[in-house]
């Protein structure tokens, strides 16, 4: 099984930030939403979620944990900014996603960020904010696209961030992880 890949971090030395990454429908999402319904943190933040229709993909929304939603991308949506088919609303993202990760600064022990990815980075603000998040005292459980990209390589290899690579085989054991990190971290705060 991938373990959980440190970057200049010591073994024994508990992680400020955990990430998830792997290839697309590996489970990172859900294995994000089963970690925080079981855990006690003040938990903020938002995460992703496909938009299909009659079984086929048409696009993401933004959800965050206090209920608000917003198209993230779409193939049906007027918009320059594209990944793959997929137009990208960048003003939703800035007023929902980005907002909710203010709001967890200010108000939250735990951070969800779902995901670091391609659409997101189209978000200066965005990228800015992540940043401010993995620099802060706050605690960060997320997503992070696993293909090489400058800025999630500079976030990946950040000291106080633990990457764990998760696969379709890994699934329990990867839960099993994320659930030790936040134990072990709330005992750390």
């Amino acid at each position: 099984m991938p373990r959980i890949k440190t970057g200049a971090n010591k073994e024994d030395k508990v992680s400020q930030h955990l990430l998830l990454t792997g290839k697309p429908g590996t489970g990172k999402t859900s294995l994000i939403k089963e970690a925080i319904a079981r855990t006690r943190a003040k938990v903020g933040g938002f995460y992703t979620e496909e938009i299909r229709s009659s079984g086929i993909r048409q696009g993401f929304k933004i959800i965050t944990l206090d209920g608000k939603e917003a198209i993230l991308a779409h193939v049906n949506i007027s918009s320059p900014l594209q990944v793959s088919k997929y137009k990208v609303d960048i003003d939703s993202l800035n007023r929902v996603g980005v907002s909710a990760i203010h709001q967890a600064l200010e108000e939250c022990d735990l951070i969800i960020i779902d995901e670091i990815g391609k659409m997101e980075l189209l978000s200066p603000q965005f990228g800015e904010t992540v940043w401010q998040a993995i620099e802060s005292r706050k605690r960060v459980l997320g997503t992070i696209m696993f293909n090489p990209n400058p800025f999630c390589d500079k976030i990946k290899n950040h000291p106080e961030v633990k990457v764990l690579l998760v696969t379709r085989d890994n699934r329990e054991q990867a839960l099993a992880e994320i659930q030790s990190w936040l134990v072990e971290n709330a005992n750390h705060t």
